[in-house]
């Protein structure tokens, strides 16, 4: 394993990050692990030198944090867990989603109740919301920080002039601020380029890119996609433009860079990301111990620049995905 800085933030993160959407409840959604299987590769993870964990509320309605918090249990000090809230969680209770003081101060107890921790590293607002005032809400996180709850806090995917707004804020109001961006951002989506990158970059912000291999897309070839459980019961992959704006042309060039080079296509996506110095650490999202064993083999994988500039050069700009 290697190890980086998140962002300015001084703390020491493994450069792969597990996302832990993919366990939790198999009834939330088809290709979900359940509960033994899940802490099985949240143990492996640990194994291989993994001390970055990503969940959030709504996966599995609350059961991945529950199952990640059980599999953590006697690695709490080496782990940095990370999670994140802004989705309605009763759809009764309004108040149960959001970015409202209530919400936030409701929600990160609950989570916090069921990782079994009192204070999570890094909290983070899922979305942006449009119906609460950001001042409220970094204040509202800013408190959580205060009374121990949250280490630091974080975002997730919005437009630059937004995540702006809520750095300008905290600042202005003398707030903890942001310290992460956890953006939609792979070899086939890169619309993030254009200017949330760079200003991340500028400010010192760690970025933690969600679907680096683009929902599975640059796992296999284009025409075996829709064969797999996920491509077959995955509304949210068709939701994204992966196939657009050379997509195609890029999964095939990933194919073949593979086979030259004698790795899996998932690896060669990845390495391009660790080559990216944009990016701290990729949420990389498995329901597999060896599709997890792949992506840590991906970090010795050496890839030029003639090899990173014929990825890339087919890619055309897409329609922006991954806000709402």
């Amino acid at each position: 394993m290697q190890y980086t800085t998140l962002g300015d933030t001084g703390m020491t993160v493994s450069k792969i990050c597990l996302g832990c959407m993919s366990f939790g409840d198999p009834a939330w959604r088809d290709w979900v692990l359940g509960e033994e299987e899940g802490k099985e590769l949240v143990e492996r993870a640990l194994e291989l030198g993994v001390t970055f964990f990503d969940t959030a509320n709504m996966y599995s309605n609350g059961e991945s944090e529950r199952v990640l918090g059980e599999a953590l249990e006697g690695h709490r000090d080496e782990a940095v867990v990370a999670t994140k809230g802004y989705f309605r969680m009763d759809e009764s209770n309004p108040n149960s989603g959001g970015l409202s003081r209530k919400a936030i101060e409701t929600q990160l107890q609950a989570s916090l109740d069921r990782l079994g921790m009192e204070t999570v590293d890094l909290y983070q607002i899922h979305r942006w919301d449009d119906e609460t005032p950001i001042r409220e809400t970094m204040a509202a996180l800013d408190d959580a920080i205060r009374r121990g709850q949250a280490r630091y806090v974080g975002a997730s995917s919005m437009w630059t002039h937004q995540f702006a707004e809520a750095l300008h804020t905290s600042e202005r109001r003398g707030l903890d601020r942001f310290v992460t961006m956890q953006n939609h951002y792979n070899l086939v989506y890169r619309e993030e380029e254009r200017e949330m990158l760079p200003y991340c970059e500028s400010r010192g912000v760690g970025v933690m890119p969600w679907s680096p291999l683009a929902r599975g897309y640059l796992t296999r070839p284009d025409d075996e996609i829709d064969a797999t459980l996920r491509g077959e019961t995955e509304e949210h992959m068709y939701r994204h433009p992966y196939r657009e704006g050379g997509g195609q042309e890029i999964n095939a060039r990933v194919a073949e860079l593979a086979d030259e080079k004698g790795v899996k296509m998932a690896q060669i996506a990845l390495a391009w990301l660790f080559h990216k110095e944009w990016v701290d650490t990729p949420i990389v999202g498995t329901t597999s111990v060896e599709h997890l064993e792949d992506a840590v083999e991906a970090l010795d994988i050496d890839l030029s620049s003639s090899d990173v500039d014929w990825l890339e050069e087919p890619y055309e700009p897409v329609r922006v995905s991954g806000h709402d």
